[in-house]
């Protein structure tokens, strides 16, 4: 196994081992609104200004569920509907295994989540107003991530014709 190989697996392993908080299962009486926003460049402000802890905004990550009146930040107690212009995360780099048609692509995102593009995790492409491609994978339960440009260059690089 190449020292490339052995990065990705581990990098992989890191989201499976991750513990996140039940929120599917919680499903709390209290509901309202919350001034928090998770801009179109992946930037979350509160009440206008961004929250500058990257730590607070992975904690929020972990609570942020998309439900059909929207995304919210729940917990056991309460569920406070947020405001997400595009995506709430961003795919920020992408490591490749193997290649071809036998070829594993591994996203990061700017909250530190790792998923392998698959099944569970198809990656799409929509067109934008301006004709331009708009990338996204998903990353758990109805939560996508938009692939910055950058990474979607070399995803393209990656792209094997049939």
């Amino acid at each position: 196994m190449s020292e490339l190989d052995a990065m990705f697996d581990r990098l992989a392993a890191l989201d499976t081992g991750k513990q996140r908080p039940p929120v599917a299962s919680w499903h709390p009486e209290r509901v309202g609104t919350i001034d928090i926003r998770i801009a179109a460049d992946g930037t979350w402000y509160h009440e206008g200004g961004p929250i500058r802890r990257p730590a607070l905004v992975k904690l929020f990550a972990t609570i942020l569920r998309k439900d059909p009146d929207g995304y919210c930040l729940v917990t056991p107690a309460e569920k406070q509907l947020i405001d997400v212009e595009d995506a709430p995360f961003l795919a920020v780099d992408m490591e490749v295994k193997g290649a071809g048609t036998q070829q594993s692509l591994l996203f990061v995102t700017n909250v530190e989540d790792y998923v392998i593009a698959d099944v569970a995790h198809p990656i799409r492409v929509e067109t934008a107003a301006d004709g331009e491609p708009r990338p996204y994978v998903m990353i758990r339960d109805g939560l996508e991530a938009l692939i910055t440009r950058s990474v979607y260059y070399r995803l393209v690089e990656c792209a094997v014709a049939e």
